[in-house]
């Protein structure tokens, strides 16, 4: 058979003329001209088939996602009617596409929640391939299950209390909210979400599509290696019994001890006593926890450990999650014994870090584009539970 051979800038290549079996000719003819293409970047980018879109809540940490995969985020337009409805216009065509829309629950919440249904709505009906929704921060994580009160005579006083008072915790009628996000997001047509240090891990149970629960602990030990010099002689600490799993696997690989502290509640977001269990003597005490909120809890259990002489009664390091700060967070931390409090940038934290010069942040965005990558590519994201991508 005879045939034509090309030569010049790029590679030889072998052009068949004629065939017997014309399909494996065209298939060898595409697979030149997509082979000279891609050298002129003409027809494949870094990523094809993929959008990246940004909700309202959180765009810096869309793009740095963005930045690090190397494409650009996808055009979307997003506003409110005069009666505060919420429109969202898609600006790109996302037809067999795999879809990853970032929005973390922060800020306005039920806006920004709305918000992302819209959009996973949106990018479904228009034919998208996969729609991916990546919350950093999942919101209502907090309301994941009933709690041990019901009806009936109590004769606990302090549950008696806490039934005169209908706090929301103590309330045998209380809604689990965190699986009607997720019944909600399911309905809106997500396929797949990826989010971080979920409150309570059973959330991922309240699915009935994939969930990758990633974890902020890679990035933490890496800070506390490269901030902390004198780290080997720490403790890391967990202020409350909720979180006793997270600080000793913590504490496992830096090899050092691990201590908590057991926390009661008159209601929520008052905490009465603390009991701190474990020897924080002359030690660099770490606090780790997954979230603070008004940082009643981490005031509280810094105040408990230079009571009970932590390095000299001078040396508390908060390590947290998802900073939301809400209401007197700020003043609480600035009047707090702490040297200093640090959050990943899973919520937007440039605000809070000019109130407060205590405040440090780790950047995650590194994690998530990886995450994405992996889930674009098929590849496993476990790596992510342990390591930290460069």
């Amino acid at each position: 058979m005879p045939n034509t051979k090309c030569s010049g800038d790029m590679e030889d290549c072998v052009m068949p003329v004629r065939s017997a079996n014309p399909i494996r000719a065209r298939s060898l003819i595409r697979d030149n001209l997509e082979k000279q293409a891609g050298c002129l970047n003409l027809i494949h980018s870094r990523m094809p088939n993929i959008k990246v879109f940004s909700g309202t809540s959180h765009p810096d940490l869309a793009q740095r996602i963005v930045d690090r995969l190397g494409i650009d985020l996808g055009k979307v337009v997003t506003k409110k009617f005069s009666n505060l409805e919420t429109c969202v216009e898609i600006g790109e065509s996302v037809r067999g596409e795999d879809v990853y829309i970032v929005q973390s629950g922060s800020g306005e919440i039920n806006d920004n929640l709305m918000e992302l249904l819209i959009m996973i709505n949106a990018c479904k009906i228009a034919s998208a391939s996969r729609v991916t929704a990546v919350i950093p921060c999942f919101p209502y994580a907090r309301q994941d299950k009933k709690d041990k009160l019901s009806g009936g005579e109590e004769k606990d006083e302090s549950k008696k209390l806490a039934k005169k008072n209908f706090d929301w915790k103590f309330r045998s009628r209380a809604p689990i909210s965190a699986k009607l996000v997720a019944n909600m997001l399911s309905v809106a047509g997500a396929d797949h979400i990826i989010t971080m240090d979920l409150h309570a891990s059973q959330i991922q149970g309240f699915f009935d599509i994939p969930v990758d629960n990633l974890y902020a602990e890679p990035a933490v030990l890496k800070w506390i290696k490269e901030n902390i010099p004198e780290w080997k002689n720490s403790i890391i600490v967990s202020p409350d019994a909720g979180g006793a799993k997270r600080v000793t696997s913590i504490a496992d690989r830096l090899n050092v001890e691990f201590a908590l502290i057991h926390k009661e509640r008159k209601k929520a977001n008052e905490v009465a006593s603390m009991v701190l269990v474990g020897d924080v003597k002359d030690k660099i005490a770490i606090l780790v926890d997954d979230m603070a909120d008004t940082c009643g809890t981490i005031v509280h259990a810094a105040d408990r450990l230079v009571e009970a002489g932590a390095h000299q009664g001078g040396c508390v390091y908060a390590i947290l999650t998802h900073g939301i700060f809400s209401g007197p967070a700020i003043s609480r931390i600035n009047n707090a014994c702490f040297e200093a409090v640090v959050v990943t940038n899973t919520i937007p934290q440039d605000g809070h870090m000019r109130d407060c010069p205590k405040i440090q942040c780790i950047d995650v965005s590194m994690m998530f584009a990886e995450a994405v990558r992996r889930t674009h590519n098929g590849e496993s994201v476990s790596y992510l539970f342990s390591n930290v991508p460069y």
